[in-house]
């Protein structure tokens, strides 16, 4: 990868979407830094990027708002032209996402909404908003889960609306393909996040048990995270497309 590559990361104000933003800087990425709320959160991850010597920059993007998205579109070629003097993207990264996890009989009609408008429904109009913006040789890659392969009680919404965005993204590779964009899915494994409220970081009888159905014998970390995700960017990785990958550390298998 060169500094004249540039990415745009969802949700990248915490968690794997920092992590993500983090990897990509490392490997001379200039960064887009999207968040939903945690404008604090998005100023760190810039601040980060650019105290090791990166270039980024933050911008709002609330992804179950579809109908923001061209707004968010115009703007963003603004900021591309004023920051970097272009108006395209190399790299998209669909990271943002939401979990609402409940059994059958407690799921609401709102919550099953929040999380496949969100999930899935908001990272297709966000790709077919900016993909006139990746030229040739650009890349997406969508953030999935494990549990699209292995199953989890009070899970079902969040896994589908998961398996919903792998189909997507497998369709997907033949329409962009013959643009020359490749797409893929990373699904990460357990993780020591502060999603779903930071339970595999916080919780230590829960990090035990998955470490004990796990191949090597831990749950992930997230720049474990956000290096693969980079590493399926780089053009080391360019004749992968319509590929799910896990990233789990063998998590259940």
């Amino acid at each position: 990868m060169t500094s004249r590559q540039i990415a745009l990361v969802t949700g990248a104000s915490r968690g794997l979407g920092r992590s993500t933003a983090l990897a990509l800087a490392h490997r001379g990425v200039r960064v887009v830094v999207t968040y939903r709320e945690d404008a604090q959160g998005a100023d760190d991850t810039v601040r980060v990027i650019t105290g090791a010597g990166g270039d980024a920059l933050a911008m709002p993007l609330d992804i179950g708002d579809v109908d923001s998205f061209a707004a968010f579109g115009a703007e963003l070629v603004e900021q591309l032209r004023a920051r970097w003097n272009t108006e395209n993207l190399d790299i998209l990264v669909n990271n943002a996402g939401i979990g609402i996890f409940a059994p059958l009989a407690e799921v609401t009609t709102a919550t099953f909404d929040a999380v496949v408008n969100t999930n899935f429904r908001g990272t297709f109009f966000l790709v077919q908003a900016l993909v006139p913006h990746i030229p040739a040789g650009g890349r997406i890659i969508n953030v999935s889960t494990s549990l699209t392969r292995h199953a989890s009680p009070g899970t079902s919404v969040y896994s589908a609306s998961k398996a919903a965005l792998e189909v997507l993204t497998r369709s997907l590779a033949i329409e962009l393909g013959a643009r020359g964009i490749r797409i893929n899915a990373v699904a990460p494994g357990p993780s020591a996040t502060d999603f779903n409220g930071g339970a595999m970081r916080d919780a230590p009888e829960l990090r035990n048990n998955l470490a004990a159905q796990t191949a090597l014998g831990r749950v992930g970390e997230p720049d474990e995270i956000g290096d693969a995700i980079a590493a399926l960017a780089s053009d080391d990785m360019r004749w992968v497309t319509a590929e799910r990958i896990e990233v789990s550390g063998g998590s259940l298998i």
